[in-house]
């Protein structure tokens, strides 16, 4: 029982996979406080929780504003007597391309995601420093914030967002003993079921079938339970050294995102002025100019749907 003792905080936990999240910290020892918008999602993950040995209670409530960051800290605090862990999770999605989206559209992502991302590390950041604690916080991400994704720009920007607070976060947090890490899931979650490349990993899942090893381990594709497991790591003492780090984990595969940096430096004496770069800089950046969005290798013909 690694977090024996431990309380932790998951925000949109009530499935997928939030609830992956919070049954593996409690199944590591962690109580938890489980939140979701959803009422009867959050009363059955609790349940699920308790019915395995662990100790939960619920928060209902949307995260972005103030209030419910201070109701998930003051909760763990009244119910379990302290707060060591968060992990924020909670997002929605609106997707479409620029050109039809919405201000509604843009503001929800941001708001639930990188708002709510943002209020609820402040809050649990200030009861830590507060009292002593050597937290953990562990903020999800996405690979569409790191390479952008078609039609997710609302999407795209908080989950970058995200990135980028982790790392100031990880600086400003260091003296306190605080950690804080950005997890990059690839998951069998209700996006990805919609997309027709991963039926046939979609359609085993479902069925409670091992997923084809091409899914699993070439793209690094798996299950909820596939990302529990990271998390539940960098919830631990024995992750005290790691913090400021975006790690993906999926399937088989787990990686290491660098945090970005020049691939191309170049000197020009006076300065780069538009006579410069135009006589220059085309050859400069031939065959350096870095990809966009994600590609992946063809589906084995056993697995196309």
């Amino acid at each position: 029982m690694e977090l024996e003792g431990k309380v932790a905080v998951v925000t949109g936990s009530g499935r997928g996979l939030g609830l992956a999240y919070a049954q593996e910290l409690a199944r590591r020892g962690a109580a938890v406080v489980v939140n979701d918008v959803d009422a009867e999602a959050a009363a059955a993950a609790v349940a699920s929780i308790e019915g395995a040995g662990g100790r939960a209670v619920a928060v209902v409530a949307p995260v972005g504003p103030t209030e419910t960051a201070a109701q998930l800290v003051q909760t763990a605090v009244d119910a379990f007597g302290g707060l060591d862990i968060l992990v924020t999770n909670a997002g929605v999605l609106r997707d479409t391309v620029l050109w039809k989206m919405s201000d509604d559209d843009f503001d929800t992502v941001i708001g639930i995601h990188l708002r709510g991302t943002f209020t609820c590390v402040r809050e649990a950041a200030i009861w830590m420093r507060e009292h002593g604690v050597a937290g953990r916080i562990i903020c999800i991400g996405s690979p569409t914030g790191q390479r952008g994704n078609f039609g997710q720009t609302n999407y795209a920007a908080a989950k970058a967002g995200i990135v980028g607070m982790v790392r100031t976060w990880a600086l400003e947090l260091k003296r306190a003993n605080i950690t804080v890490n950005a997890v990059i899931p690839v998951a069998a979650t209700a996006m990805t079921a919609t997309v027709p490349y991963f039926a046939a990993a979609v359609e085993a899942d479902e069925k409670g079938e091992p997923m084809p090893a091409f899914f699993r381990h070439d793209l690094g594709f798996g299950t909820s339970d596939d990302v529990a497991g990271l998390v539940a790591y960098l919830a631990t003492d024995a992750a005290a050294g790691v913090s400021g780090q975006a790690i993906g984990v999926g399937g088989d595969r787990v990686q290491l995102w660098s945090h970005p940096e020049p691939v191309l430096t170049a000197y020009h004496d006076g300065g780069w002025s538009f006579e410069a770069l135009s006589a220059e800089f085309p050859g400069l950046v031939d065959g350096q100019l870095q990809s966009v969005g994600e590609t992946f290798p063809p589906l084995p013909d056993d697995l196309q749907r």
